[in-house]
């Protein structure tokens, strides 16, 4: 599932001519040491902080121990639910696939958010990162057969942070929630590696269909804020929807679409010099 998630499919333009794929930054084993050295200097710098980053990051032994506390203060809206807290921490212990995604998903974060300072300020304060990342432990729980827990702890998320994002809903590494208020993601959707969604986003169905009826979203595609795409349709590698559009139909890799109902506005590289070339 991971390569179907990783793997570009095929691009429209000459290898020379076609865009490069964001880069997936792969998971790094100083990630954890970096984060403690931050929390370290923040705590110096700041002491309001201390109890926090000392809770959250510097009293914890292990990765999976530090993500399981900040997840659950932040679900359970600062008071953690201790049997939250526990599904949190069994899932993250037990399923190994799960930190080297975590790891992905914040380098992400810190390559691709202006707005974000260090990956401790992602770890701590990104609702986005966040809301993905418990979407990772359901999916994890809804993969095992465990569909009750699953579901309850995507509604736990859906209530807390604004984001509802289906359990069974495979998603690859390094994906950028950016802000992530209102994003919706329904049942049968995909979204592979390397994609940015912005706040408001919607991969939902047409209401007309059943079974298979949500987007497929490709590798290194981005997704405006309030944009809705519905149906079970491809957005294809590498391109762009605009803000507020509404998608019905397939988007061609390495393309940028708008409006409502979305159009092509630009189309990918390789066709732009064709339709030069006979002009």
């Amino acid at each position: 599932m991971l390569a179907e998630l990783t793997d570009c499919h095929a691009a429209t333009e000459p290898a020379h001519l076609a865009p490069q794929p964001r880069c997936v930054a792969a998971p790094t084993s100083g990630v954890w040491s970096r984060i403690t050295r931050q929390a370290r200097d923040a705590a110096e710098r700041e002491p309001l902080l201390r109890r926090l980053l000392d809770d959250s990051v510097l009293s914890q032994p292990t990765p999976a121990r530090a993500l399981s506390a900040i997840l659950a203060r932040r679900i359970g809206a600062q008071q953690p639910d201790v049997a939250l807290h526990a599904l949190l921490l069994e899932v993250l212990s037990e399923d190994r696939a799960l930190l080297p995604l975590f790891e992905a998903d914040l380098q992400a974060v810190t390559l691709r958010d202006p707005a974000c300072r260090s990956s401790l300020h992602a770890l701590l304060h990104f609702k986005g990162f966040h809301a993905l990342q418990a979407q990772r432990v359901a999916h994890s729980l809804w993969s095992g057969g465990r569909h009750d827990a699953a579901l309850w702890l995507g509604g736990q998320v859906a209530q807390a942070l604004a984001v509802d994002i289906h359990p069974a809903v495979p998603i690859g590494p390094g994906v950028l929630l950016d802000h992530a208020t209102g994003v919706v993601v329904g049942e049968t959707a995909l979204i592979e590696a390397g994609v940015t969604i912005l706040h408001g986003v919607t991969l939902g169905a047409t209401g007309k269909q059943r079974g298979d009826r949500h987007p497929k979203v490709r590798r290194g595609a981005t997704l405006g804020a309030g944009a809705a795409v519905l149906g079970n349709l491809e957005i294809g590698c590498e391109s762009l929807v605009g803000a507020g559009s509404v998608v019905l139909h397939d988007v061609p890799p390495h393309s940028t679409v708008a409006g409502v109902p979305a159009r092509v506005v630009r189309a990918p590289l390789a066709e732009r010099l064709t339709s030069g070339a006979a002009a």
